[in-house]
């Protein structure tokens, strides 16, 4: 049996996993007696793919809007040849998974395996992590050898910023990590935060809110309210304390306000501008401009910034308050047109109130079919318009029956050609946008892993 190059690829990528190698195996020191290296794992020195007579496009991180690109690219450019990178084996959806924690669906829907979904799409998928990025030579070193690129798209989602809480304590914030983990950058943290809901047999649960920009905004409050619906359900005496950086809940903070007080009075308390001071995570106390704050158990969320891959491809600039510094239109990276920032990482569009696109899936997947429309029309000589995304959220807020919010976003270019926002909250919590989460999830997928879904996602009807 032959293998073409994709499946000799994952195989590689595999092999290494397997190994114990997925961050790079070292060496043995010069005269070592050590072991060579399997022949299939590779070494972040040597060339992994050939190039070939195909412009290539690399893609570094395979969240939605890695995802989200590779899929469109197949479809718009065919005669590029696309590669996507990520440390994972699988997929994992973040939206969707406050039900998960709390059983109301299984991991099936969530669950993607990355290589299954390459040789569906047509693109090619590397399992290796990123090591570093040469934006003036064009290429990508990785644990499993280097790639060459023509044009570059980075989808770094997040990082924590512990650092802003611990400085230089290493140990508190490993401890703050691995105890009690907020699983908004990392799929292994989700397993741990069900585990321990599992676990919990009662007393004080606290969930901290970061100061904005944060990734989905809403998504804390709704991990809140399905927490307290299980502990509703399985009569577990657990209380929630959410600390909010924000003086009020946004967005949807009607509606939320409605769920807390109607729905889980007596399990939820919510505490505004709770600015958090000092976090101790080994005596389970945390001090906030609000007050302190004792735990038995806690999701702690410190401040977000951009993730590690634009930080190594040197896309943070002095100016960017943390996150990757691009053109608010077509996502490009300033002074290097080959180089493309989406999703999560990238710093504000607008110096309208708003300030930034808000960091959630759906905006990912915008800004990646943006893009690959901005490599398919400049690979076929043409100057791409200008476009912009739009924003659309549901936050579940109860089981039985299932109940759900949804926030809307618009843009477009004001009389001085700043982006603007028109943000739109349905505050009625009902059993139809319950429905239609789980509709757009079917959508969004489909896109993602199953091919190009059609080009508007029909949007529930607003009511002020």
């Amino acid at each position: 049996m032959t293998l073409d190059r994709r499946h000799f690829i994952a195989g590689l990528a595999g092999s290494a996993a397997l190994a114990g190698c997925a961050s790079g195996t070292p060496r043995p020191p010069s005269g070592s007696t050590g072991a060579p290296h399997p022949a299939f794992i590779g070494t972040s020195t040597q060339t992994l793919l050939p190039r070939g007579k195909a412009p290539r496009v690399v893609i570094a991180g395979g969240g939605w809007g890695g995802l989200t690109t590779a899929a469109n690219l197949r479809q718009l450019a065919p005669q590029a040849e696309v590669v996507l990178i990520d440390r994972n084996p699988q997929f994992f959806s973040s939206p969707l998974s406050n039900m998960w924690l709390v059983d109301m669906l299984d991991g099936e829907l969530l669950t993607h395996d990355y290589l299954r979904v390459a040789d569906r799409l047509g693109y090619q998928f590397v399992q290796a992590e990123v090591q570093a990025i040469d934006r003036e030579q064009r290429r990508v070193t990785t644990s499993q050898g280097t790639i060459d690129y023509d044009w570059l798209v980075l989808a770094p989602g997040i990082r924590y910023n512990y650092e802003s809480w611990f400085s230089n304590d290493r140990a508190a914030a490993d401890a703050t990590r691995m105890r009690f983990p907020s699983a908004y950058a990392s799929n292994g943290e989700f397993l741990a935060i069900k585990r321990s809901l599992q676990g919990f047999q009662g007393g004080e649960l606290v969930m901290n809110l970061p100061p904005p920009p944060q990734r989905c905004p809403p998504s804390p409050y709704e991990r809140a309210c399905l927490i307290a619906w299980h502990f509703k359900t399985h009569k577990i005496k657990g209380h929630i304390t959410i600390l909010d950086h924000k003086p009020a809940i946004t967005p949807i903070g009607p509606g939320y306000r409605a769920a807390f007080d109607e729905l889980y009075k007596d399990y939820i308390t919510y505490v505004p501008n709770a600015h958090v001071q000092e976090v101790d995570p080994f005596n389970k106390r945390i001090r906030t401009a609000a007050g302190d704050q004792r735990f038995d158990h806690a999701i702690l969320m410190a401040p977000h910034k951009a993730g590690e891959l634009a930080w190594l491809a040197g896309t943070v600039t002095n100016g960017s308050d943390g996150w990757a510094d691009v053109d608010e239109v077509t996502m490009q990276v300033k002074g290097d047109e080959r180089t493309f920032v989406i999703g999560d990482a990238i710093r504000a569009v607008s110096p309208l109130p708003f300030r930034y696109y808000p960091k959630s899936a759906h905006v990912a997947n915008r800004l990646g079919r943006i893009v690959a429309y901005q490599i398919s029309e400049r690979l076929a000589g043409r100057a791409p318009e200008k476009r912009l995304p739009d924003n659309l959220c549901y936050m579940v807020v109860n089981g039985s029956p299932g109940q759900a919010l949804n926030v809307q976003f618009d843009y477009d270019f004001d009389a001085e050609g700043r982006v603007r926002q028109v943000q739109r909250d349905y505050n009625e919590r009902t059993p139809a946008l319950f429905r239609d989460d789980f509709r757009w999830a079917d959508f969004m997928f489909a896109e993602l892993f199953g091919g190009i879904a059609p080009p508007v996602l029909p949007r529930p009807a607003y009511r002020a």
